[in-house]
């Protein structure tokens, strides 16, 4: 009994919902400061003098960093069955954990903590672990509400990207074909076959344009411009993409906040508990204080409006 509400409450604090929601914050800004930091402290460690210098504190930040990533990942994996989404789940405790498991954000935390220890068991090119461990900047997608609205953007957008990225590639492969047959005669050490003509359709399309490889020919330059062309309207379509994305998540959770207010002042005012219900989903939802209180001051405003008669100002039944 003693372990299932330490489980519960322990489920409770990671979501951070209701009266849990201070002391869940609370977590993950502690939890976000502690990966920030182990970022900074590998970049500075991949400077020689300082690694060397510092070898002591760094292999401290790290065996602290980790033993608390660790207690952490354990701890989810240990209560995800809790969960408010998998309360009502007909699946078995070690099933849901085992789905857990496999989730992209537990695959992430595990990938946070596995070059550690791998490091103590298995001999590998300390580089390669270094930059492993760099990959723990992808659990702020986990505290950040922001990360998570542009996953959501991405997901969304799947299909259309996907169809955006196919039409890049097969430009790519028609820029490196043509640059390929109009200069592999004149510049055969740098156009001489497809594939390392792919390097330059590649910055061209991209719009970097580095310089190292460039056309010389009359007939080369012109197509090169052409390709320079296309490739502004192809660079934009992934970028109008997301942007478009992103700002309809932005308005669905907003939506999704307004209509909440909108049943929860169907009396004229709010109650204790449905303000904490409103602030529990701003919070989830990632929407700011200034934002939910222009929503919930708007439909106030137009619920009691509405509630008297405009000509006579007597209140409606």
């Amino acid at each position: 009994m003693i372990l299932h509400r330490l489980r519960n409450y322990t489920a409770r604090v990671f979501e951070g919902n209701g009266k849990y929601r201070r002391i869940g914050r609370a977590l993950d800004v502690f939890l976000m400061s502690l990966i920030m930091i182990n970022v900074v402290a590998i970049v500075l460690e991949s400077v020689g003098p300082l690694a060397k210098q510092y070898h002591h504190e760094f292999l401290m930040i790290e065996l602290i960093s980790v033993g608390i990533f660790t207690l952490e990942y354990v701890l989810r994996l240990w209560c995800c069955v809790d969960k408010s989404v998998h309360k009502e789940s007909p699946l078995t405790n070690s099933k849901i954990r085992i789905k857990y498991f496999f989730s992209p954000l537990a695959l992430i935390d595990l990938i946070a903590i596995l070059p550690t220890i791998l490091m103590v068991f298995v001999s590998v090119d300390l580089r390669f672990l270094r930059v492993l461990r760099l990959m723990r900047i992808f659990k702020l997608t986990r505290y950040s509400r922001a990360m998570q609205l542009l996953l959501n953007s991405f997901k969304e957008e799947s299909s259309s990207l996907l169809a955006a990225f196919f039409i890049m590639a097969v430009v790519l492969i028609i820029a490196s074909c043509g640059i390929y047959l109009i200069e592999h005669d004149v510049q055969p050490d740098k156009f001489g076959s497809i594939p390392a003509a792919m390097w330059w359709a590649m910055v061209t399309l991209t719009t970097v344009g580095y310089g190292d490889v460039v056309p010389v020919t009359p007939l080369g330059r012109l197509f090169g411009g052409a390709i320079t062309l296309v490739s502004m309207g192809m660079v934009a379509i992934p970028t109008g993409l997301l942007a478009s994305s992103f700002s309809e998540q932005l308005r669905k959770r907003r939506q999704v906040f307004t209509d909440a207010v909108h049943e929860a002042v169907e009396d004229g005012h709010l109650s204790p508990v449905e303000e904490e219900h409103l602030e529990n989903l701003r919070y989830k939802l990632g929407l700011s204080q200034q934002e939910a209180n222009k929503a919930i001051h708007n439909e106030l405003k137009n619920r009691n409006r509405n509630l008297y008669c405009r000509h006579c100002g007597k209140r409606q039944d």
